[in-house]
């Protein structure tokens, strides 16, 4: 399945009051919208720490952000952030509206074109994700905020993915390898298929999953049976982003197979396993199966 096919909820009603974080993307031969400047090493929100600096492009398009609520009354506003390549939008849609919230942001990018005057700014379409009733705000503030300090590192530490970490998850000591920054994505999903599950659960569940991938969610399972497995191959031939919960400890100089270590260099991949080794062995118990789900819970659930 292709990313264009799953980029919008068929469940969801666009059209309704809602939460969204919209995620607009430059096309390949525009120039950059802004430029990192600051200290990677400082805390978000403190004096000097990473931030971006607007392009003439890119001070087109924050201010084209800023007055999306005066051309669109029924939109509010709570929080931006234009990268480089990339900008994102939280909004509130306050009131059910006459159009799905897609028509909104087509017309923001084509006020952006005609700004510019320099052809198309942007890819077509935009990606989306829905706030969960589950999921806290502030969540969504801290992570948008932390965008430029995030990207600032990457461009920093080129190996900061392929390192062993210590890590601590609800109380669990574990070890972890790729991503770090994946475990604090505030839209993520958990991958369970239940033997239970029929066929018409089993496909609303794949559509979410999908959709979450495809529209920068992460996807958090240890990917045990078939069905998970088929679930990951799709998200990561859709361009989405996973972190897989392994039971098996990580030996000194670990490195991934080769799929999985690419991933883990492209910022697509977090292979977590608890320290210690207690799940070690090449057969995966019903217990060991449910421990490791039930890790993958606790990374669902933090950062809500």
């Amino acid at each position: 399945m292709s990313k264009q096919q799953i980029q919008r909820a068929a469940w969801h009603d666009y059209r309704s009051r809602c939460i969204y974080m919209i995620t607009i993307t430059k096309r390949w031969d525009q120039p950059p919208f802004s430029s990192l400047v600051g200290d990677y090493r400082l805390p978000t929100g403190s004096p000097g720490c990473s931030s971006t600096a607007m392009t003439p492009l890119g001070t087109i398009i924050q201010q084209a952000i800023r007055h999306l609520p005066c051309h669109e009354p029924a939109i509010k506003l709570l929080q931006y952030s234009v990268m480089p390549d990339h900008a994102h939008i939280l909004l509130f849609v306050t009131r059910p509206t006459a159009e799905p919230i897609g028509a909104a942001i087509a017309r923001m990018k084509a006020e952006i074109n005609r700004s510019w005057g320099y052809g198309s700014v942007f890819n077509p379409g935009f990606n989306d994700q829905i706030l969960k009733s589950s999921r806290s705000l502030q969540t969504l503030y801290d992570y948008i905020r932390d965008n430029p300090r995030r990207l600032a590192v990457r461009q920093a530490m080129p190996d900061f993915f392929r390192r062993v970490r210590n890590i601590t998850i609800n109380g669990r000591r574990c070890q972890s390898y790729g991503n770090q920054f994946l475990l604090r994505c505030p839209f993520k999903e958990q991958v369970v298929v239940h033997r239970a599950d029929d066929e018409a659960t089993r496909r609303v569940l794949r559509e979410r999953w999908l959709y979450a991938a495809a529209n920068g969610g992460v996807l958090v399972s240890p990917f045990i049976s078939p069905a998970e497995k088929a679930v990951r191959a799709e998200a990561e031939e859709a361009g989405g982003r996973v972190i897989l919960i392994s039971n098996n400890p990580f030996a000194e100089r670990y490195k991934p197979n080769v799929r999985d270590f690419d991933l883990c260099c492209r910022g697509r991949l977090l292979i977590v396993t608890p320290a210690g080794g207690e799940w070690a062995g090449e057969k995966v118990s019903r217990e060991v199966c449910m421990a490791m789900n039930a890790l993958a819970a606790d990374i669902y659930a933090a950062g809500a």
